[in-house]
């Protein structure tokens, strides 16, 4: 019996790891608060405290839903682009914690994927080489594959064309 090996192609383990954007978080409580001490005049404590938690709850929630569809929109550019041919070794976080974003390491360089993580207006960011572009997390989920078609041509195979 033979163990197969791992082509290089297929270096990557398959999973993004979540990244919550600790500023987000930090926005929705403040916001949230503001919003809250508005309601002590004309509802009392127990009104601004119900507010607080209502709307922080709230706030937490649609950034965590942007978080996941910024995660799953990673998740498919990067299953596509190995599908394709192109060499992924791994994905990562970003190690400060302060923003929604993925490195995918390729030998090529380094691209990375990342947004605003806050469902109603999520938006989808996409670097490689200095060079970024941004867009509609919605309309980048629904074009998936004619988005990973083209950034997959531009890094992988101009990208190597390049460095020859």
């Amino acid at each position: 019996m033979q163990l197969e090996q791992a082509s290089p192609e297929t270096s990557w383990s398959g999973t993004v790891p979540s990244a919550v954007d600790l500023r987000v978080v930090g926005v929705v409580v403040v916001t949230g608060g503001l919003a809250a001490s508005l309601n002590v005049p004309y509802g009392g404590m127990v009104m601004a405290i119900a507010a607080f938690v209502a709307l922080v709850g709230g706030g937490i929630v649609a950034h965590l839903l942007g978080e996941r569809k910024l995660r799953r929109i990673t998740d498919g550019l990067v299953e596509r682009w190995v599908e394709a041919g192109g060499h992924v070794e791994e994905v990562t976080r970003s190690s400060d914690g302060m923003r929604t974003e993925w490195i995918v390491h390729t030998p090529d360089g380094e691209i990375t994927i990342g947004g605003l993580a806050l469902v109603p207006i999520a938006r989808l960011t996409v670097e490689w080489q200095g060079v970024g572009d941004t867009m509609d997390a919605s309309e980048a989920e629904t074009h998936l594959d004619a988005l990973a078609d083209s950034l997959y041509e531009e890094i992988f195979e101009i990208g190597s064309a390049t460095k020859r």
